[in-house]
């Protein structure tokens, strides 16, 4: 006999509200500039709490590893989401209303990176994590190793990381170089993990895509940031 399931509407909520639980970022790579000289991106969650839906914008200079003049944008709807909804809808409200940003910095929004590290999922951030990946187009191969450190505990927590990079090249011409500021310190963040790499069509802009995990009183949030080298 055929049975047939009916969930009501306060059964759904509870499934979602459950899903939900939790605050973790989704990455979203908004490109680069024609040159790789600037590199967009944004994230996108809902609050845990609240379940309001949130976004952040970023726009960073590469060579410099840090953001253009006014290149980090915040928002959070007054207003919780509906169900089934994802919170990406704050993303696409601070885009629309930041268009002429992306346009002065010269970011062309199908001008993404192609990737060249992709972390599975389930990885987990490991102290000291090393990762090998190549650019085939190139005939480099790379070599990067996260090296992070922290102090105090509970509220007092400040962690810091940096990244060792080498690279390779097909003839066998080797570099190597820091990427980040092991003297920034940063509240809350209990660990880093490098989930992508992606490198601009011009092949001289990489830009290392960061898992944050931060403490939080639900457990931990995840957000992300980005470190980014000129080659």
């Amino acid at each position: 006999m055929l049975k047939k399931i009916f969930l009501t509407a306060a059964g759904v909520l509870t499934l979602c509200a459950g899903l939900w639980a939790g605050d973790t970022a989704s990455f979203v790579d908004l490109g680069f500039s024609p040159d790789g000289g600037v590199y967009m991106f944004g994230q996108y969650g809902v609050q845990s709490g609240t379940l309001k839906p949130w976004a952040d914008l970023f726009i960073v200079d590469v060579a410099r590893n840090d953001f253009v003049a006014g290149g980090r944008i915040s928002y959070t709807h007054d207003s919780p989401i509906a169900a089934g909804q994802d919170g990406s809808g704050a993303l696409y409200r601070l885009i629309a209303g930041n268009a002429g940003l992306a346009e002065r910095c010269g970011v062309s929004f199908p001008n993404q990176g192609q990737p060249l590290y992709i972390a599975l999922d389930g990885e987990d951030s490991v102290s000291g994590e090393t990762i090998e990946f190549r650019h085939f187009e190139s005939g480099k191969s790379f070599r990067a190793n996260l090296v992070s450190s922290s102090e105090g505990s509970g509220q007092y927590l400040r962690s810091s990381f940096y990244i060792n990079l080498e690279s390779v090249s097909d003839g066998g011409q080797r570099n190597t170089y820091t990427v980040g500021d092991i003297s920034v310190k940063r509240q809350d963040i209990v660990s880093y993990h490098i989930k992508k790499v992606i490198i601009d069509s011009r092949e001289d802009s990489i830009v290392f895509v960061i898992e944050m995990r931060r403490r939080s009183e639900a457990g931990h949030d995840i957000r992300y940031m980005v470190e980014t080298l000129r080659l």
